[in-house]
């Protein structure tokens, strides 16, 4: 099965994916960990798509992701999962992140990217805000 999870920095997908990876053993990819597969990012971005397609109806694998464009790379039957949180939670995070300081730069880039996954195809939508992952992942993988 093929799982990938997206939303804005900071707004719960690794919290998710680990609970997830417990939950059924899953091997998690995040972001643009798929670059390590080869020296070229053409080459590794062509055997992360052939790894992912393969995922959909193999080995358990969980894609974390936080950039729009990634979601370029899905294939056709990966199940899906939105991961949404507010701003004012998304800098509250980010800014522990950041031992206490969230920089205006970094500010103004999260307030310019939310939103960003909206409109985006999903299967599910986890609110990584008040849900609680681990009634989540009981409830997604008893269907």
């Amino acid at each position: 099965m093929l799982i990938v999870i997206f939303g804005e920095n900071c707004s719960g997908k690794s919290t998710l994916a680990e609970m997830m990876k417990q939950s059924i053993g899953a091997k998690v990819m995040s972001g643009k960990d798929y670059l390590r597969l080869a020296r070229s990012e053409s080459e590794a971005q062509s055997l992360f798509r052939k790894m992912l397609l393969e995922a959909v109806e193999g080995e358990n694998l969980i894609f974390v992701c936080s950039e729009p464009e990634q979601l370029a790379l899905l294939p056709q039957g990966a199940c899906r999962i939105y991961v949404k949180a507010d701003l004012d939670t998304i800098k509250e995070r980010f800014r522990a992140r950041l031992h206490g300081v969230l920089p205006p730069p970094v500010e103004a880039m999260l307030e310019r990217k939310h939103g960003a996954f909206e409109n985006e195809a999903h299967d599910f939508v986890f609110d990584g805000v008040h849900g609680n992952a681990e009634e989540f992942c009981n409830k997604l993988f008893k269907e």
